[in-house]
């Protein structure tokens, strides 16, 4: 390959992680605008897409989908938790990517078990992040506890949904079809 497309390849993959990150970033920011109503609050499906981009894409680009999309949709729709989201769904966004992504985490045969490890450890860090920020942005501990179940209910929802598309539904073949990584 000559220079020349060598150039035209990684401008490409260039502007399709853009889309991606983009794609998914948007769907974010959709899914952080209306939550499921259950008895005594709501579950958000943001979860779901964090989680799911963070066990599909690089740590960066997790991080955007996971903190800024998360960031952004607060702002539009219910600003007073807006940095909490970014630092929570950024990290728990991270840190799945980044387990994914090491060197255990590519084995064929513990692909699977090491996403799932990831997501719950990205649960982990939302509950105690958002339960934390709750404290803070509402001043009441009583509060976040009351919240504590939506959270591990919300968190759990992400796990197992992105479990679900990435490997029942084949996400992950797809964007490996792609060449995306």
């Amino acid at each position: 390959m000559d220079q020349a497309q060598n150039n035209d390849l990684k401008g490409f993959k260039y502007a399709r992680w853009i889309a991606l990150t983009g794609l998914f970033m948007g769907i974010n920011i959709i899914m952080s605008s209306f939550g499921i109503p259950v008895p005594g609050g709501h579950l958000y499906l943001c979860d779901l897409i964090i989680c799911t981009a963070a066990l599909l894409f690089d740590p960066l680009s997790a991080f955007i989908v996971g903190g800024i999309g998360s960031f952004v949709g607060d702002i539009l729709f219910y600003p007073a938790p807006m940095f909490v989201s970014l630092v929570t769904h950024g990290l728990q966004a991270a840190v799945i990517s980044l387990i994914v992504n090491s060197k255990f985490g590519r084995n064929k045969k513990t692909h699977f078990i090491t996403a799932l490890i990831a997501t719950l450890i990205g649960a982990v860090i939302m509950v105690v992040g958002y339960t934390l920020g709750k404290i803070y942005v509402y001043s009441t501990f009583e509060y976040a506890m009351v919240k504590l179940p939506y959270e591990i209910a919300q968190a759990l929802l992400g796990v197992v949904g992105s479990l679900f598309l990435c490997f029942k539904l084949g996400l992950i073949k797809i964007f490996k079809r792609m060449e995306y990584e």
